[in-house]
């Protein structure tokens, strides 16, 4: 049984929102609590946030959690935070500073999505740093040197004043602890630090044109750099346990980007064969892969390897798509009935996408077909916002292909589900990259509210020939946060036991054969004909 007071608390901080959940030692969700943010979206593929108004959105879904838990703050053993990799640009004293209209110095963040800093990217690569090749040989507009260069370029006085360039994680652990250490996570995968060499390449930062940041030392993007789940300072201050209604000095755990956290929450299940063989797959607004492996792997186009990148001593590889969820709800959103499905899903209490889950599922059940029977002669690669693997394309868009007149429910719901086998598919394209390079992948371990349908997990593993598992926790993002605060607070030795006490798989999704294997196969090698089309015509 869970000791008196063994609780652990996790805060997520995706891109809309905040999200705060307690867990006992053995990993069960006791109490949950959400509080939404604010984006500003501008032309330019700006998307800007205040790190103000999240650590408000922070402090209010860890109240509520703490409420809904029945708990007293006390009793809470360690928390920890995760978040988007996101810039966070902090003049002195931690006061905010604009990235963008300078009216609105609250708006202090560059939003992961913010691809303003595309020709920064662009130039970086051209350049062939070593560190490149630990990012999959190309950097992305997402990672925060380009963005840290479009600011001096864009804004040189915002860039000169600046007293903390910080992930969005290492912020918020800031904020709590009052500790600068950042995560060897953000640093290492959105940063260039070289975690298996333990420092930054000073030659790096003076070819691309920030050299003054090496000639400070460092002293602005971290010194100090912690493994995911090494305490913090003194526990909470002060001034944040105020904040977030909980006991002055509870330990604070080095956090981890957020698809990261749900990686961690995941890959090291109890009866799942450990992290190695096993790959973390986040399907949220955008989707990330994850696999661990003992040495070193280079994969053309997949980020990393990242050593203890999210399991310390392992190296990490990562790819992703730049729009999953994201993708499915732009798609979605040019059928001309979605206004109408839309209201439907409201009807039912369930967002568009997930009611469409349940309606496919139905009118498959209803054919004695399976779901992928749906999309006959329809074909989508859903990548609206470019290619983040494996071929590192940011200018590559979206194709939908056998469009026809039909403008009523069937339509969209097929429109749907060619969506979801292109997730599939581009996840195939990435496992295959992988196995090519020497990191196999032996089964797929699903998190996000994207994919919480049983559904879409078949789905999913049919179109990517892979083996899907779900977690008995439904909300594994969380649960792996609070994992940092169980090692923190001295619940569990190291995150490999926290992993292994706190986490275990539920359901397991094999991918069909026969007939829909075969259906998948050639739908894949009609969708890699269109990829390959539409990254040639994005150059036309």
């Amino acid at each position: 049984m869970a000791e008196r007071s063994d609780y652990l608390l996790g805060v997520d901080v995706g891109t809309g929102s905040a999200r705060a959940g307690v867990f006992d030692r053995q990993g069960v969700l006791l109490g949950t609590a959400k509080q939404d943010i604010a984006t500003h979206r501008d032309a330019g593929s700006i998307v800007e946030q205040s790190g103000e108004d999240i650590w408000r959105a922070v402090s209010a879904a860890t109240r509520g959690a703490v409420a809904e838990a029945g708990i007293a703050a006390g009793q809470i053993r360690g928390i920890s935070f995760d978040a988007t990799c996101s810039l966070v640009v902090l003049g002195e004293g931690g006061a905010p500073l604009p990235v963008g209209d300078p009216t609105h110095p609250e708006r202090n963040i560059m939003v992961w999505m913010d691809h303003r800093a595309r020709e920064q990217a662009a130039r970086i690569n051209r350049l062939g740093h070593r560190v490149l090749d630990f990012v999959g040989g190309r950097i992305s507009p997402e990672m925060e040197t380009p963005k840290l260069l479009w600011l001096k370029e864009n804004r040189p006085e915002i860039f000169a004043r600046a007293w903390q360039f910080m992930d969005l994680t290492d912020f918020l652990t800031w904020k709590a602890s009052g500790d600068l250490a950042r995560s060897i996570c953000t640093v290492t995968c959105k940063w260039t630090y070289l975690g298996h060499d333990g420092g930054w390449d000073a030659s790096y930062f003076r070819q691309i044109g920030l050299g003054e940041l090496a000639d400070e030392g460092f002293a602005r993007i971290g010194t100090a750099v912690r493994e995911a789940g090494a305490p913090l300072g003194r526990g909470l201050t002060e001034a944040a346990a105020a904040d977030l209604g909980l006991a002055p000095g509870t330990p604070v755990g080095t956090g981890l980007i957020d698809a990261h956290a749900g990686g961690l929450g995941t890959v090291g299940a109890e009866g799942g064969g450990g992290a190695e063989p096993t790959l973390g797959y986040v399907f949220g607004t955008s989707s990330c892969m994850m696999t661990s492996t003992r040495e070193p792997v280079f994969v053309p186009g997949v980020w990393g390897p990242y050593f203890s990148g999210m399991v310390p001593g392992m190296w990490l590889n990562e790819g992703g798509q730049s729009a999953a969820g994201a993708a499915i709800d732009q798609l979605i959103g040019l059928h001309p009935f979605s206004p109408e499905a839309e209201a439907m899903a409201r009807t039912a209490g369930l967002s568009l996408p997930a009611w469409l889950a349940t309606e496919a599922e139905a009118e498959a059940r209803a054919a004695t077909g399976d779901p992928v029977d749906l999309a006959r002669g329809l074909h989508v690669v859903p990548e609206f916002m470019g290619n983040r693997s494996p071929h590192a394309d940011p200018d590559t868009r979206a194709v939908i292909a056998g469009l026809g007149v039909e403008r009523g429910l069937d339509s969209l719901i097929a429109l749907y589900v060619a969506g979801i086998c292109g997730i599939g598919y581009g996840l195939r394209q990435i496992v295959e990259a992988q196995t090519r390079a020497g990191a196999p992948v032996g089964r797929v371990v699903i998190s996000g509210g994207a994919g919480r349908s049983d559904m879409i997990r078949q789905l999913l593993a049919d179109s990517s020939g892979i083996e899907f598992a779900g977690t008995e926790s439904e909300e594994p993002v969380l649960l792996g946060t609070a994992m940092l605060g169980a090692v923190a607070g001295g619940v569990y030795p190291d995150l490999p036991t926290a992993m292994g006490a706190m986490s275990r798989l539920s359901r397991l999704y094999p991918p069909k054969g026969g007939e829909v294997a075969a259906r998948h196969e050639a739908r894949y090698r009609i969708w890699e004909a269109l990829q390959n089309t539409a990254r040639a015509a994005s150059r036309v």
